[in-house]
């Protein structure tokens, strides 16, 4: 599988051959959806809460007698049949996040990276790097590059601050290092830009990306 390389001005080069270890053109449509929907159930806050009988406040004394008054007998105004009483099965603070096995987020990162590689929207950037974090650099790559109407993620070989710092203030542009990215950020992005030197650095998905997201 071969994709266009692009400098860091936004030229094209030559095609270069994607490594057969991560690129072997294979889709597990069923790993995305898995891991997609960890991610998005991973974002909850999971916070609702609310109170049973004996989280609400009153109640402690018993409204009337047991006997005598010809009405239905009750121990508690906060019980869930009266008004302000008891929430019965309420929700409470719970963690939605699912146990998402290890190599199944490999599984569908490289699916992920290999759709992308496959509609077309992958391409490769021989060096990206800035002396200083300048926006109107990256702007101009993204210009260049005709993507300004899309989501872009750029995979960089390691840790590069100020091209994360480029990126910034850039609209639906997001820089990450290639061991970190998940199968749900490729999937966000319309291009996916992969710095050449990355293959060489950290394998795909040894970061996990965003662990059980």
């Amino acid at each position: 599988m071969k994709v266009t390389t692009y400098d860091v001005n936004g030229k094209s080069g030559s095609e270069k051959t994607l490594p057969l270890d991560v690129f072997d053109g294979t889709v597990n449509e069923d790993a995305l959806h898995q891991v997609v929907t960890a991610v998005l159930a991973h974002r909850r806050q999971g916070t609702a809460s609310t109170k049973n009988r004996a989280a609400a406040r009153g109640g402690g004394r018993k409204p009337w007698r047991q006997k005598g008054t010809g009405r239905a007998r009750a121990g508690t105004i906060r019980s869930p049949i009266w008004r302000g009483g008891g929430i019965v099965f309420g929700p409470q603070p719970r963690s939605y996040s699912p146990k998402v096995p290890k190599k199944l987020r490999r599984l569908a990162l490289q699916s992920a990276l290999n759709a992308r590689a496959l509609d077309g929207d992958l391409a490769l950037l021989e060096s990206v790097d800035f002396e200083t974090p300048k926006t109107s650099r990256m702007a101009a790559l993204i210009s260049a590059l005709d993507a300004n109407d899309g989501n872009v993620l750029i995979m960089t070989a390691g840790n590069k601050p100020n091209v994360h710092l480029s990126a910034r203030n850039v609209p639906r542009v997001r820089v990450m290092p290639w061991g970190e990215a998940s199968a749900y950020d490729v999937l966000w992005s319309d291009l996916v830009l992969v710095e050449s030197a990355a293959f060489d650095a950290t394998p795909a998905g040894a970061n996990d990306g965003e662990s059980a997201e």
